[in-house]
């Protein structure tokens, strides 16, 4: 089985590790294959193939650098293209789904707001699955109950959408202890996404495991339920000060935002 991280930002967009950086730290976390999805608009042709080159250079038999896009849309829906390296040329969020596809990519609804589900559920393209922790979005003690059950309305209709889990690293400082498990030893971009699109994986954070189909307990899910809405009301506290402190010409202080992005 090999350990990697999903959802990771570089200097190639808004993240503050250069590759060079990230291979380092999740190698030090016993990862041993990292799925890349820098912002798919920093690129141009030119750029990617910058980007894609790097992140083959840097992987060897140790650790693997998959390179992937996140694809901002209409609405600021955002999908995640697993393995997928090339502009969409849409902004429409079916359209990019299916150009991941057309790819070979695996393509995932990231950080879905709860204002967006009745609309993902009139698509008639689906995604391979649903990000139902963003440890970024969501905070890292616990996943919004509603987006699992979001993923379970979906599999209604397509029975094999999977679960992801994903850190949406971009700070250093920030909290960096979701991870995935595949069940494959092969180190190779081929079949670390093939486990993934075939759900031959678990999420780890602590002891805590998720299963790729994303069922949860009762007890699990009011677990997470109340974990949640206490660290959403902190955020939404630190939101209100934020926007305070800024109407006042005041920045909050350094060690505050460090402390925040940790916990977040």
């Amino acid at each position: 089985m090999l350990k990697g991280a999903i959802h990771i930002h570089s200097t190639y967009s808004d993240g503050e590790f250069t590759l060079g950086e990230l291979r380092q730290i999740l190698m030090e976390a016993g990862c041993r294959f990292a799925c890349m999805t820098d912002h798919a608009e920093f690129f141009d042709d030119e750029k990617l193939e910058a980007y894609r080159s790097e992140c083959e250079s840097l992987s060897d038999d140790r650790f693997r650098f998959i390179a992937g896009l996140e694809y901002t849309c209409d609405g600021r829906m955002h999908v995640l293209g697993l393995g997928s390296t090339s502009l969409a040329g849409t902004t429409d969020p079916q359209q990019v789904i299916r150009h991941i596809q057309d790819q070979a990519g695996l393509s995932v609804i990231a950080h879905p707001m709860d204002s967006m589900f009745d609309w993902i559920e009139t698509f008639d393209t689906l995604p391979h699955g649903i990000e139902t922790w963003n440890s970024k979005y969501d905070g890292r003690y616990a996943p919004r109950p509603r987006t699992f059950q979001l993923l379970a309305r979906l599999q209604k209709r397509k029975p094999e959408m999977c679960a992801f889990y994903g850190i949406d690293l971009h700070w250093k400082k920030q909290f960096r202890g979701l991870f995935n498990i595949v069940r494959t030893s092969e180190l190779e971009t081929e079949r670390i996404l093939l486990a993934l699109s075939s759900g031959n994986y678990f999420a780890t954070k602590g002891d805590l495991e998720l299963s790729s189909r994303g069922e949860l307990s009762e007890s699990l899910m009011s677990r997470f339920e109340k974990a949640h809405s206490r660290s959403d009301r902190l955020r939404r506290f630190a939101k209100a000060a934020k926007k305070v402190t800024s109407g006042a010409g005041l920045a909050p202080p350094a060690v505050v935002k460090t402390h925040l992005r940790k916990i977040f």
